[in-house]
This record gives C-alpha cells, sequence and structure tokens, in this order.
C-alpha cells in the first residue's frame, strides 16, 4: 500500500510540475490549468492522508484502501475531462458562429461590389 501511495505522490508532484511548466511556456491558458492543479491537489492530499483514504475506503465499503484512492482519481479526472469538453464545445459553436459572420460580411462586400 505504502508503495502505491508513494507512487501517486509523485505523480502528483509530476502533475503539478508539468502544469505549472505549461503555464510558464504558455503551452496551456491559466484558466483551464487551475483544473489540472486542483486534481493533482486533491491527489497529493489523499496519497498522503492514510486516515483520510480509510474513511473514504470504508464510507464506499472497500476493504483495501488504495482502491478508493484509485477511484476518487478516476472520478477527479473524469470531472475535469468533462470540464474541457465543455470548454472545447463552446469553442467550437463560438468558431461556427463565427465563420458564418465572415460568410455574410464577404457576402454583403461582394454585393456592394457588384453594385
Amino acid at each position: 500500500m505504502e508503495r502505491l501511495l508513494n507512487a501517486m505522490t509523485v505523480l502528483s508532484l509530476v502533475l503539478m510540475a508539468m502544469v505549472l511548466f505549461s503555464v510558464r511556456r504558455s503551452h496551456i491558458r491559466v484558466e483551464y490549468s487551475v483544473s489540472w492543479l486542483a486534481a493533482a491537489v486533491i491527489l497529493l492530499l489523499l496519497s498522503r492522508s492514510s486516515f483520510a483514504l480509510e474513511w473514504i475506503a470504508s464510507e464506499l465499503g472497500l476493504t483495501y484502501p488504495p482502491l478508493a484512492l484509485i477511484l476518487l482519481i478516476v472520478c477527479v479526472f473524469v470531472i475535469v475531462i468533462y470540464r474541457l469538453s465543455v470548454v472545447i464545445s463552446d469553442l467550437k459553436d463560438a468558431n461556427i458562429a463565427m465563420a458564418q459572420r465572415l460568410a455574410i460580411v464577404e457576402f454583403q462586400l461582394q454585393s456592394r461590389d457588384e453594385d
């Protein structure tokens, strides 16, 4: 169990470092990095708090606390991925609307040139 918790701690620290490095290099916007940093902090806190992990495992009816950690990690990352999917969908809708507006403006300019 201790090996898994140590591995999760290292994973969370690597995730934090990657996100901060990406923000610094402008590969990811700050507002999107908050979700990833929150997920990494939750992972770090759960991997270092065996008492909380055992309590969560007992509440979920699990006999092996690291399973609770893995379940919570999956849930947190599903939430982050869902949030990013919503952002991508909004951006796609905005792109379509902008392309339609541009087509209208081009049509109006061509109509004006023909007159």
